[in-house]
């Protein structure tokens, strides 16, 4: 039997969660589901953003879903000390356009595959406060932004075999060495170190590089041009949300967090306070989640019935959330899915 934690987190999250616990427990899978938490919530009840219970929970379990959470007083986030705990080196983000769907691009369909692990996220930050004259005083706060060759080739490494394994024809590295000449010349040089070695297996994968406001542009003028995009920490986190609003928006936008060992899944938006409670969020970026989770618990068949029920459903536009243009609810959403799940497998 396997082992899955969920955190359901705040507001929206815990919404999405149930949705998509509906979506899994449909299916016949020998999985033990273990609630923990996290979140400015359980702070509010004990001064804890994310106990170690929580931490310990996720590393004994197959995986990890996540929901979403509120940010927190200045403590230490919840996301991030699950992603350094349980060592998930790559965060993958799917940009996927569907039919019937009102888009900016249809036709879209490519990867961000973001190191998960250092970066200005790394969270080292320090202020210093000087008095200059009695009325007056300097604060100067640092954060140091680390980035390091093993880490970068490690994710570069990554990339291409996704682009082997997903069959996709271009990797695109995307970096500001121009101007960060050390830390994303690292970055960089991983990155063509590694293609080197993948240019003997695979021959057919064009691979080129861009600077990170250069891609802001070319996902808005060329998307289609994209097939991997393999980068570092905070740009992915950046150009992910702005792919996301080319094909309908966070609502449909799901994300892996996966390591040698471990993996942690979760939708790309947020907790929603502005409609948490209202049960109208979204669900299928936790749906889709979901089926990415199934494919590395090496359940790949669930996961592709799982995509194709979603796409149906959108397909016929007969239910339909705020954020599509319908008044559908999270949970309308959720069974209609598993009904349409019901007809496939």
């Amino acid at each position: 039997m396997k082992k899955i934690a969920t955190i359901g987190g705040d507001g929206v999250g815990k919404e999405v969660m149930e949705a998509g616990l509906t979506i899994l427990e449909s299916l016949d899978l020998n999985f033990d589901y273990i609630e923990a938490h996290a979140g400015d919530e359980y702070f509010q009840k004990t001064g804890l953003t994310i106990p170690e219970e929580t931490v310990k929970i996720a590393k004994n379990s197959s995986a990890t879903l996540f929901g979403a959470i509120t940010s927190t007083h200045g403590e230490k986030s919840p996301i991030i000390t699950l992603r350094k705990e349980l060592d998930v080196f790559a965060n993958l983000r799917p940009v996927k356009s569907f039919e019937g769907v009102n888009s900016l691009f249809q036709n879209l369909d490519f990867l961000i595959v973001r190191e998960n692990t250092e970066g200005l996220y790394s969270q080292i930050e320090s202020l210093e406060e000087k008095k200059e004259k009695e009325k007056f005083k300097t604060i100067k706060s640092i954060a140091t932004r680390v980035i390091t060759k093993r880490a970068s080739e490690k994710i570069c490494n990554y990339a291409f075999k996704k682009a082997i394994e997903e069959d996709r024809k271009r990797v695109t590295c995307v970096h500001k060495a121009n101007v960060l000449k050390k830390t994303d010349g690292i970055f960089k040089e991983a990155f063509y170190n590694i293609a080197k070695d993948y240019s003997k297996i695979n021959q057919n994968i064009v691979v080129n590089d861009y600077y990170i406001d250069a891609t802001a542009m070319y996902l808005i003028t060329k998307p289609q041009e994209f097939g991997i995009i393999v980068t570092s920490n905070l740009y992915g986190d950046i150009i992910s949300d702005e792919a996301a609003g080319l094909v309908g928006g966070l609502g449909l936008s799901p994300s892996a967090n996966v390591g040698d060992n471990n993996g942690l899944f979760e939708p790309v938006h947020g907790s929603g306070p502005d409609i948490a409670g209202q049960n109208i969020a979204n669900p299928i970026a936790m749906i889709l989640s979901i089926a990415m989770m199934l494919d590395f618990l090496k359940e790949k068949y669930y996961g592709d019935q799982i995509r194709l029920a979603v796409e149906n459903v959108l397909k016929t536009k007969k239910v339909a959330t705020p954020d599509l243009g319908g008044n559908s609810k999270t949970m309308d959403m959720a069974d209609a899915i598993k009904n349409e799940l019901k007809q496939l497998i």
